[in-house]
C-alpha cells in the first residue's frame, strides 16, 4: 500500500497494491499491520455502505465531538467524486476542501480524519461507497453543512444534483460554529 498526502496533509490517499491476471484482480482493502508500518493508525469499529444513483449528492456530513468519526472511504462499484472540508478552527486550511475521484477500477481509498465534513456525488448509477469509521454513529451528534454553500465553492461537477431534504437544509458555512 502506498500513502499519498494531499494539499491538506491530514487527508490521505491510500493506494493498495492490486494484483491482476487473466482471472481478474485481488488486493487487500485494509491491512492494519501494513498501514501501521506507514504511521497510519485508526481503530475502526463500524463499516457503512451506501448505494447511490448517478448525480446523487450526499453530504456534507460529520459527527460532532465526542462522537467525531474518522472515515476510510472507497468505492466498491461505480465511481464518485469524494469531498472532505476542513472544519478545524485552528487549521490553516479551515474551510478548504480536497476532492478526489474514487472508482472501482483503481480501488483508491481516501482517509478523512475527525474534524472534516464529508460528502460525495455519484458519477454512475448503482455507485456503492463503503467506509470504515473509528467511532460509532450517534444520531444526536450528526451535523450537515450545506452541500452547495457559496463560501465553500465546491464544484460537484453535476448539473442535475439529487439531494435529500436534510442535506438541502444544511448549515451555511458563514453561520457555522465549529466544534473542532
Amino acid at each position: 500500500m502506498k500513502i499519498i498526502p494531499t494539499e491538506i496533509p491530514d487527508l490521505l490517499i491510500i493506494q493498495p497494491t492490486v494484483f491482476r491476471d487473466n482471472r481478474g484482480s485481488f488486493f487487500e482493502s485494509y491491512n492494519k499491520k501494513t498501514l501501521e508500518t506507514k504511521d497510519f493508525y485508526a481503530d475502526f469499529v463500524q463499516d457503512n455502505q451506501s448505494i447511490s444513483h448517478k448525480n446523487v449528492v450526499r453530504g456534507l456530513h460529520f459527527q460532532q465531538p465526542p462522537f467525531a468519526q474518522g472515515k476510510l472511504v472507497r468505492v466498491v462499484v461505480g465511481s464518485a467524486l469524494d469531498v472532505a472540508v476542513d472544519i478545524r478552527k485552528s487549521s490553516p486550511f479551515y474551510g478548504k476542501h480536497v476532492m478526489i475521484e474514487l472508482n472501482a477500477k483503481e480501488n483508491t481509498m481516501f482517509w478523512i480524519p475527525e474534524g472534516f465534513a464529508h460528502g460525495f456525488v455519484a458519477l454512475e448509477d448503482h455507485t456503492i461507497l463503503h467506509y470504515k469509521v473509528n467511532n460509532y454513529y450517534n444520531k444526536n451528534a450528526e451535523a450537515t453543512l450545506l452541500w452547495n454553500d457559496k463560501d465553500l465553492n465546491i464544484n460537484w461537477n453535476t448539473s442535475n444534483p439529487i439531494v435529500s431534504e436534510k442535506d438541502q437544509e444544511g448549515l451555511s458555512f458563514k453561520d457555522f460554529i465549529s466544534p473542532f
